[in-house]
């Protein structure tokens, strides 16, 4: 007795009595988004630790918020705040502008030039900041008068150095200086980011070097060079921290004078953090909006701004409640995102037009 095997039935070819009942079946199917077990247990996880460190945060009272928040808008302290930022903004200034001529330098003919931007580089990237801002407090000890005149000839002008470098030019000089030579190499690989082509291009049409540096290749190395930059900035904006061993009232100086006095380390030193983390967001939104400004040239749709994502997450979550549909001015790059986890097309006709089923078993009536 031998076992008999059914075979499955082949499946009506188009055009047979029963192929138009079996799409219509499969156009009925419900579309379950995928299933992600992992990213659920992972979010609920950061979710307890989040919850763990804000109850820490609130209920242990040797954080002292009382004192923060008295600290947090101290004349002394605001005065501490104003002068990072401005030690930051002209350390920044000197920094990059002298960067991009020393990267110019590097990126130039002559070996002269090649060998000092080099040199700068190299010397001011190997001496450590602090021991650099000891050396330009002592500057009078090296050169008690600064002159200024014909080189190896007469003098027009001579002043104390006491008098010019102080505890601000000392820090300027240091802070400037040193970020000159992070920046120079910042720049130059911007500049190199560019297509060979672009300089081809200019040169063709027969524009001055200087003006397509300045007109053509720095602004497509922007779009490489403004993220690292404001990177340094933000590191910048840390790193005057160091001007305490000047004695420079800056913020973290102001702070360890207070708690010197009053003993409340731990406040006053978040005192200081929370004001770093504000100055740190401004230069953070300045980056995105910088950013932004120079992919104009690269992007067809540029990245919406933080409003706008408001805007229209607000606008996806009203028409969710109320039962009516996505608004029409929602890009399709954003309409997708806010759809996530069903099976729709991005485009704007979609939202208007029936359903591929819906068309066929109109034009059908169920069957073929």
């Amino acid at each position: 007795m031998s076992a008999a095997t059914t075979a499955p039935a082949p499946a009506p070819a188009p055009g047979e009595p029963g192929a138009g009942a079996d799409r219509h079946a499969l156009a009925d199917l419900p579309v379950v988004p995928a299933r992600h077990p992992g990213r659920w247990v992972a979010t609920a996880a950061v979710a307890v630790l989040l919850a763990m460190v804000a109850s820490s945060l609130l209920t242990n009272p040797q954080w002292e918020w009382d004192v923060v928040s008295e600290y947090l808008t101290w004349p002394s302290v605001l005065e501490g705040v104003w002068a990072t930022v401005r030690l930051t903004a002209v350390a920044a200034v000197i920094g990059f502008g002298l960067g991009t001529v020393l990267a110019l330098m590097r990126l130039s003919r002559s070996p002269l030039l090649q060998s000092v931007s080099w040199a700068y580089s190299w010397v001011f990237r190997s001496v450590p900041l602090i021991l650099q801002l000891l050396l330009w407090y002592n500057l009078a000890y090296l050169y008690p008068q600064l002159s200024l005149g014909i080189p190896f000839g007469p003098e027009w002008l001579t002043v104390d150095t006491l008098d010019v470098v102080d505890k601000f030019g000392a820090a300027v000089l240091g802070l400037g200086l040193s970020q000159a030579a992070y920046s120079a190499e910042i720049v130059r690989a911007g500049i190199l980011g560019v297509d060979q082509g672009q300089h081809e291009a200019a040169a063709a049409l027969g524009i001055p070097r200087g003006r397509q540096q300045w007109r053509i290749v720095l602004p497509q190395a922007m779009r490489t060079v403004v993220p690292t930059s404001v990177n340094e900035i933000i590191g910048l904006l840390k790193g005057t921290s160091v001007v305490y061993v000047l004695a420079y009232g800056e913020l973290f100086y102001t702070v360890g004078v207070i708690y010197g006095r009053n003993q409340r380390v731990v406040p006053l030193l978040l005192v200081a953090a929370i004001w770093y983390l504000l100055l740190t967001t401004v230069l953070t939104v300045a980056q995105y909006y910088l950013e932004r400004y120079y992919a104009r040239g690269a992007l067809r749709t540029l990245p919406p701004t933080p409003l706008q994502r408001v805007r229209w997450t607000v606008a996806v979550a009203a028409a969710r409640v109320a039962g009516r549909p996505l608004p029409a001015d929602l890009p399709p790059t954003f309409l997708a995102g806010a759809r996530r986890g069903h099976l729709t097309r991005t485009d704007r006709t979609d939202r208007t037009a029936p359903s591929t089923a819906a068309r066929t078993t109109e034009r059908t009536g169920g069957n073929r």
